[in-house]
């Protein structure tokens, strides 16, 4: 069956980052949400507060789950760690884009059904942090850089800011899945993100999939806030 032949479900474009202190306050956050919401991000707060456990949970009751864990250390070590996760039966793991973490990466996933994604450049960065942090190219040059990079190491696709989309695609081709953080619906305050666009933008733009997280996890009603987002997303 051929992915055109789905009827998308444009939940699962939306995944919900719970950046949450514990595992508690993620659990009672998920039941508000309830059926709005398929997709779960799981990041360093909640991961070493009881978040791996929580991962086997949430995938227990038919949820889909991201490890934001950016993996990047010597080989041996990374493919070690992502034969680990692989066990958890979550969908996506990130490393971070340099090669030979990367190629480490897809060797330690083997066989298993895990999509291994490649952080390019955070989108709290712009070009003076790349500049300050001692890179000489701009954000746009090596996020291209690393994501034709990415193609080649074997890994499923990256994450990287809705402004970098279009050679991102360029560099993975059709079938590489792009993850895009630094999306606020209009109005939304933009807190630490440099480089961000609404649901709508992002999802024409290209993206696969939409990390949001404030925006739903500090609304009044999180619910209506991650049904509107979906909304939004199917319309696009």
């Amino acid at each position: 069956m051929n992915r055109s032949d789905v009827t998308p479900d444009f939940r699962d474009k939306v995944i919900v980052a719970l950046d949450i202190a514990t595992v508690v306050e993620a659990r009672a956050l998920v039941a508000r949400i309830g059926d709005a919401g398929t997709f779960y991000k799981i990041g360093y707060r909640l991961g070493f507060a009881g978040g791996l456990a929580f991962a086997r949970e949430l995938v227990d009751e038919g949820k889909r789950v991201f490890l934001d864990f950016k993996l990047h250390d010597i080989g041996n070590t990374v493919a070690e760690g992502v034969a680990s996760v692989a066990n958890l039966g979550v969908d996506f793991l990130t490393v971070h884009a340099y090669p030979q973490t990367m190629r480490a990466a897809a060797q330690g996933r083997s066989g298993a059904d895990l999509r291994l994604l490649a952080v390019t450049v955070l989108t709290s960065y712009n070009d003076f942090d790349l500049a300050e942090a001692g890179y000489e190219a701009d954000v746009a040059t090596l996020v291209a850089r690393r994501a034709a990079q990415a193609r080649e190491a074997g890994v499923d696709g990256v994450v990287c800011s809705p402004h970098e989309i279009a050679p991102v695609r360029a560099a993975l081709g059709a079938e590489g899945l792009i993850v895009t953080p630094g999306v606020r619906p209009a109005g939304s305050a933009a807190g630490d993100q440099k480089r961000v666009m609404t649901p709508s933008e992002a999802i024409r733009a290209g993206a696969d999939h939409l990390v949001i997280g404030r925006p739903v996890t500090q609304a009044a009603d999180p619910r209506a806030a991650m049904a509107a987002i979906v909304e939004e997303v199917a319309g696009a």
